[in-house]
């Protein structure tokens, strides 16, 4: 995980995204925004054979073996008929491995648990804050040998597959990625009268803007800035990047926490000000990223702060909206002409590295199994049509694990210009954002004592910003930075 800037400019792939079953359904790292809600994917098998996909003899392992694999949430039910259809097609081509499902959700504080009981699946959902977590406690599998004779890893999106390529070891497999941006109901604005800003917005744009619009007594609010678990902390940490902010730095082989900074201080009080000032956030503004999401598709939220693609969704699909009622801003700059930075997330598979090796390879045969293939296609566009029959509208994914450019790319926008009820980017918000990947060590647990600070901002009209950053960066630079040793 690279704590470099990467701009997304001139990647204007959103006009033709793959399809992900993952949500942002809601853990921060991960659209936690970005929730890590992954999608079964897939492409050639280990070696890149024809075989797995669909073709030619190769029938894996001798004996029978089992995997169990990451299984959609039951409120996605969608997904699971993809998934299902996966399953069956790969159980088809290696008939000599049973695929068992799992509900186990990826979670910081259960992995150690299911390690130790030997109860994580095979093949696990993750988000893109956990790959040096996960690889430094032995709980991620070292796969660089079924990667490395992998016949599509050149094709691999390296702005979303290097974040778990660690010092050249490969310990995650990436499935989609996004760049945080804010989803506004432009519709909701303009019946309230309130002013919709331009797309280059800066804070004093969101600060005209999310007043106008709420009305605190009606339960309305003009932003819903997530409030509680780690959400919180994930979706402050964009306006500190965007104050030019760092939240950690390596100084003399240690680990040293730097969000307390004067860029710290300055988003910090933005958010005060928005609750204090503006009074534009919800009366109660305890939400994580299912509430917040869920009150923007409700119309109880003007703006929400997440992975694009997860708000999208449920504004359209479940909250009765047009595409013209919604649109995708990247991130407000703080002041004119600055950056509009997001924080840069994604969602991984991770194989268990508990499982045996022939498990391991089957496991990495079956995240795998649809990358790059016709099959995917023929799959993908039967979906769409399926939505398309149901009344539903497909969302793709901010950024695809492969590079839109090339010709699999191509592909995939072919089958997207089909229909009509695939939801379109603007490529001039995306031509905008600035994507910023997430802290290297222990960022679950900076994101958890921001929450903390958060909180305190939220509830204290009179509360000291700095000192509260001081006291949290002290937390974390003793509790968890002090002990790491970088080599």
């Amino acid at each position: 995980m690279r704590k470099t800037m990467v701009t997304l400019l001139g990647m204007m792939m959103l006009a033709a995204l793959l399809l992900a079953a993952c949500s942002n359904g809601g853990s921060a790292g991960g659209d936690a925004g970005g929730g890590a809600e992954p999608v079964g994917a897939g492409s050639g098998g280990a070696n890149g054979s024809d075989a797995a996909n669909g073709e030619g003899s190769d029938a894996g392992p001798a004996e029978k073996i089992t995997i169990s694999i990451y299984y959609p949430t039951p409120d996605r039910e969608d997904d699971r008929k993809l998934e299902d259809d996966k399953i069956r097609r790969f159980t088809e081509q290696y008939p000599n491995v049973e695929v068992v499902k799992s509900d186990w959700q990826y979670s910081p504080n259960e992995i150690g648990i299911k390690m130790a009981a030997n109860e994580a699946p095979t093949l696990f959902n993750t988000y893109a804050t956990e790959g040096k977590f996960l690889a430094e406690r032995g709980w991620a599998a070292d796969i660089t040998a079924l990667f490395d004779d992998y016949a599509y890893k050149e094709q691999m999106n390296p702005i979303l597959q290097e974040q778990f390529i660690l010092d050249g070891k490969v310990y995650g497999i990436a499935q989609r990625g996004y760049v945080t941006g804010t989803v506004v109901n432009t519709k909701m604005l303009r019946e309230r009268g309130a002013e919709v800003p331009p797309l280059d917005w800066t804070w004093d744009d969101l600060l005209t803007t999310a007043p106008a619009v709420a009305d605190p007594g009606a339960g309305i609010s003009g932003i819903a800035p997530m409030g509680k678990a780690n959400d919180a902390g994930w979706n402050w940490t964009n306006f500190l990047f965007e104050a030019g902010g760092e939240i950690q730095a390596i100084e003399g082989g240690k680990v040293v926490a730097k969000f307390n900074s004067e860029a710290g201080a300055k988003a910090l009080d933005f958010y005060k000000r928005l609750r204090w000032e503006a009074n534009a956030i919800p009366q109660d503004w305890a939400l994580d990223w299912g509430d917040a999401v869920g009150s923007f598709a409700q119309g109880r939220t003007a703006m929400v702060i997440a992975g694009p693609d997860g708000p999208v969704d449920q504004g359209l699909n479940q909250g009765g909206m047009s595409p013209d009622d919604i649109a995708v801003y990247p991130m407000p700059a703080m002041e004119a002409g600055g950056a509009h930075t997001g924080v840069l997330g994604g969602d991984y598979l991770v194989v268990n590295p508990n499982a045996s090796p022939e498990e391991q390879e089957m496991a990495f045969r079956y995240a795998t199994f649809d990358y790059f293939s016709d099959n995917f296609l023929t799959s993908l566009e039967a979906n769409i049509q399926a939505r398309k029959d149901d009344g539903k509208y497909f969302i793709p994914p901010v950024i695809e694990y492969f590079d839109m450019e090339s010709a699999f790319g191509q592909k995939v926008k072919a089958v997207y210009d089909k229909f009509d009820n695939v939801y379109q980017y603007d490529p001039a918000s995306i031509a905008l954002m600035d994507g910023k990947p997430e802290a290297q060590f222990n960022t679950q647990d900076y994101y958890a004592t921001m929450t903390n600070v958060i909180q305190e901002v939220f509830a204290n009209e009179n509360v000291d910003v700095q000192a509260q950053l001081d006291a949290a960066a002290q937390l974390v630079q003793t509790e968890f930075l002090d002990p790491i040793e970088v080599k």
